[in-house]
C-alpha cells in the first residue's frame, strides 16, 4: 500500500498518466493548447481513485493542469514561432490583461464550489465545438482584429476563463481569432504562446488559492492528498511532464500539414468529447 492505494493500481496509474501526458503534448501542438482539456478530466479519474475529497478535487485538477502546462506550452510556442506563424503583435497586447485575468480567477478559485470549474469547462467547450465543427465562414464578428480596447477585454476573459477551467488559453484565443477572420493555423499558432502567460501566475495562484484548504485535511492522512502543493498535485505534474514535454513540437508540425477544414474539424470533435465528458460527470 502507498498513500492507501494498491500498488498494482498505482502502477497502472503511473502509465496511464505517462500515456495521458503524451496525449496532451500531442494535442497541445496540433490544436495550439496547453492541453489542460485532456489534462484536467484524467486527474480528476487519479484524484478519485485516491479518495481526495470532493471539494477539493476539481481545482486540485485545475491547478496541476496549469503546472503541467507550463512546459508543453514553451516547447509548442517555440516550434510555432520557428515556422513564423504567430502573430507576436497580438500577444504583446493580450499579455498584460491576460495575467490579470488569471490573477482574477485564480482568486475566484479561492471560494468557489467544485461545480463551477465544470460548468465553466462545458460552456466553453461547447460553444467552441460548435463554432469549429458547424460553422460558416459568414459567422465573422470582423473581418479583422477589433481595436486595442475589444482586444484588451477579450485578453482579460481569457485570462479569467483560462484559471478556472486550467487551460492554456488555446480554445477561446482560436475561437476569437477565427471569429475575426485569422485563419485557423495563425490562431493555432498564437495561441500557443498564451499557455505561458496564463500558466505561470495561474500556477502560483493556485498554490496560493489551495494552501487554507489543503490544510483542512492536515491531520488526517486518509484524505490529504498525497504531495500537493495548495492546489498543485506534484505527482500529476512529474508524470505528465516528461511525455507532454516530448510530443508538443511533433504536434505543432502536424498541424502545419492538416488542411484547414481537417483541423478544424478534429479540434470541433476534440472538443465536443471533452464537454460531454463533464457534462456527464455532474449526473454520475
Amino acid at each position: 500500500m502507498l498513500f492507501g492505494v494498491e500498488i498494482q493500481t498505482l502502477v497502472w496509474l503511473t502509465i496511464a498518466l505517462l500515456a495521458a501526458g503524451a496525449a496532451t503534448g500531442l494535442l497541445a501542438g496540433v490544436f495550439g493548447v496547453g492541453g489542460g482539456a485532456v489534462a484536467v478530466p484524467i486527474l480528476y479519474e487519479l484524484f478519485r481513485i485516491l479518495d481526495v475529497p470532493e471539494a477539493v478535487r476539481m481545482p486540485l485538477c485545475v491547478g496541476t493542469s496549469l503546472a503541467v502546462i507550463i512546459p508543453t506550452s514553451i516547447r509548442s510556442f517555440n516550434a510555432h514561432r520557428a515556422k513564423g506563424a504567430v502573430d507576436i503583435s497580438i500577444l504583446k497586447i493580450w499579455a498584460i490583461p491576460v495575467v490579470i485575468g488569471v490573477v482574477m480567477g485564480s482568486g475566484i478559485a479561492r471560494y468557489a464550489p467544485a461545480g463551477l470549474f465544470k460548468a465553466v469547462f462545458v460552456a466553453v467547450a461547447g460553444v467552441s465545438a460548435v463554432r469549429l465543427l458547424f460553422g460558416r465562414d459568414s459567422w465573422r464578428l470582423g473581418l479583422d482584429m477589433p481595436g486595442k480596447l475589444m482586444m484588451v477585454v477579450y485578453g482579460w476573459i481569457i485570462g479569467v476563463l483560462s484559471a478556472l477551467m486550467g487551460i492554456g488559453g488555446g480554445q477561446l484565443s482560436n475561437l476569437f481569432m477565427t471569429f475575426y477572420n485569422r485563419p485557423i493555423h495563425q490562431a493555432v499558432a498564437t495561441s500557443s504562446g498564451l499557455g505561458v502567460l496564463i500558466a505561470i501566475p495561474g500556477t502560483i495562484g493556485y498554490i496560493y488559492a489551495g494552501w487554507p484548504h489543503m490544510a483542512d485535511y492536515a491531520d488526517v492522512a486518509a484524505l490529504r492528498p498525497p504531495l500537493a502543493l495548495g492546489y498543485v498535485s506534484l505527482i500529476g505534474l512529474l508524470l505528465f511532464i516528461p511525455t507532454s514535454t516530448w510530443l508538443a513540437p511533433v504536434g505543432a508540425r502536424l498541424a502545419h500539414r492538416l488542411s484547414k477544414r481537417r483541423l478544424e474539424i478534429a479540434f470541433g470533435i476534440f472538443l465536443l468529447v471533452v464537454c460531454v465528458r463533464f457534462a456527464l460527470s455532474f449526473f454520475v
